[in-house]
């Protein structure tokens, strides 16, 4: 039976876990959580630190491992580039799209070198912490080198910014914080597919967040594919994009970049260059036919990422249907119960469910602005915006998690989209 080891133990990797044990190969976790969720259904797991380099290795040499693939986690994907050089074993991710992808100061310095207009800000550590003359606010303050939203703020005013900056340097590993113009405007992104050195676009959507939260970073709540912006990003970004790419000389692999859209101007900020949380995998394979997960774990052994037909499966029109993810968001409490989920399951629009929580489970106050306080995501197909408006509606009749004194615990519900716009 061939071995795997999976880097990263959060519930999205679960289901890569899934995926992996399905095709009938030996999976191992790592993960310091002793009962982070991907390694409930593991073949084997072991309570170490993704960043424990050689530890790793010299697990995955005592266990006679065959490859080794990084789960939905952006922090691993350095690590999981590092195990694989050690072990000379296949990887997606070259050292340069490491830098390039891995890290928000990396990124920002390849798009200065492509000339791919990224959001306006600086780089501030503990020596310079003092607010930027060339910047108004609000402003949005992040460690350069966390995902998930995670030490991210909105500020407003100077003492807010003092606080918010000292937040995010306790987050970030380099001591490193980004400073930049907070953007109030469109929000999208696209999803990338390498094969053999060439990139596909394989899907692009609209992303939609809360602003319910105060100022903590903007969470999801949703997203529709393909994106209203889809032919101005494929003018203005995809070229220089492609240039980029073969710069870092990319051979495989999975990238999903995302970016803000202002007065026709596409502004790149996040890329994450692993599977994502968001998982637009999910709609892909319904739609076009090609699992992402079974490509990147074949991939692990072979070093090939799918099929000779994926070019003419790819379509990020998806076939003029629309695809929809409604993201669950849920308060801080305790779980008290959760009704109408079971009918959404079986809703005929409905692909696919993942919770990530079930009733007694607490969601903790400091999850609220992260993508942990993310109950559940619902893959929706439609054959127009109509016709997922009326889903979304039906859903949020049906759907009412209560926490243990019986009040809402839903953060907001995704509002349904203007046709006009598609």
């Amino acid at each position: 039976m061939k071995k795997l080891i999976i880097l990263g133990g959060n519930p999205e990797t679960g289901i890569l876990v899934d995926v992996a044990v399905s095709l009938g190969i030996y999976t191992i976790v790592i993960d310091p959580n002793p009962n982070a969720p991907a390694k409930k259904n593991a073949s084997e797991a072991h309570d170490i630190d993704g960043f424990d380099v050689d530890a790793i290795v010299q697990l995955a040499k005592n266990l006679d491992v065959d490859a080794v693939l990084v789960g939905v986690a952006d922090i691993l994907v350095k690590p999981y580039q590092e195990i694989c050089e050690k072990l000379n074993m296949h990887c997606y991710a070259t050292k340069e799209a490491v830098e390039a992808f891995c890290s928000k100061d990396g990124f920002k310095k390849y798009c200065l070198d492509y000339n791919i207009q990224d959001i306006p800000g600086i780089y501030l550590n503990e020596t310079n912490i003092d607010k930027p003359e060339n910047l108004d606010y609000p402003l949005m303050i992040k460690p350069v080198d966390s995902g998930g939203g995670v030490g991210m703020k909105i500020c407003r005013d100077a003492k807010d910014y003092m606080e918010s900056i000292k937040t995010a340097l306790k987050f970030s590993k380099k001591g490193v914080v980004l400073v930049e113009k907070y953007m109030d405007c469109d929000d999208m992104a696209a999803y990338y597919t390498f094969r053999n050195g060439v990139p596909y676009i394989s899907a692009i959507s609209d992303r939609i967040t809360t602003k319910k939260q105060g100022d903590a970073s903007p969470v999801c709540i949703g997203a529709v594919y393909p994106s209203k912006h889809s032919n101005l990003f494929i003018e203005q970004v995809h070229p220089k994009l492609c240039e980029l790419f073969k710069g870092l000389k990319i051979q495989n692999g999975v990238l999903n970049i995302q970016f803000f859209v202002e007065n026709g101007i596409v502004y790149a900020y996040d890329p994450g260059f692993r599977l994502q949380g968001e998982a637009p995998h999910i709609h892909i394979n319904h739609i076009n036919g090609f699992d992402h997960r079974e490509m990147l774990v074949n991939y692990a052994f072979t070093g090939v990422l799918g099929e000779d037909d994926f070019a003419e499966k790819n379509d990020y029109w998806f076939k003029g249907r629309v695809a929809c993810t409604i993201w669950i968001l849920l308060t801080g409490g305790e779980i008290g119960s959760i009704q109408g989920m079971d009918e959404i399951k079986a809703d005929p629009n409905t692909v696919f469910v993942l919770e990530r929580f079930k009733e007694a489970d607490n969601v903790q106050k400091e999850w609220l602005g992260t993508e942990r306080q993310v109950y559940s995501r619902i893959y929706v197909v439609a054959n127009s915006i109509p016709e997922v408006n009326i889903k979304i509606n039906e859903f949020k009749s049906l759907l009412k998690v209560y926490d243990t004194h019986g009040e809402n615990m839903i953060l907001e519900w995704l509002k349904p989209f203007n046709e006009d716009d598609y």
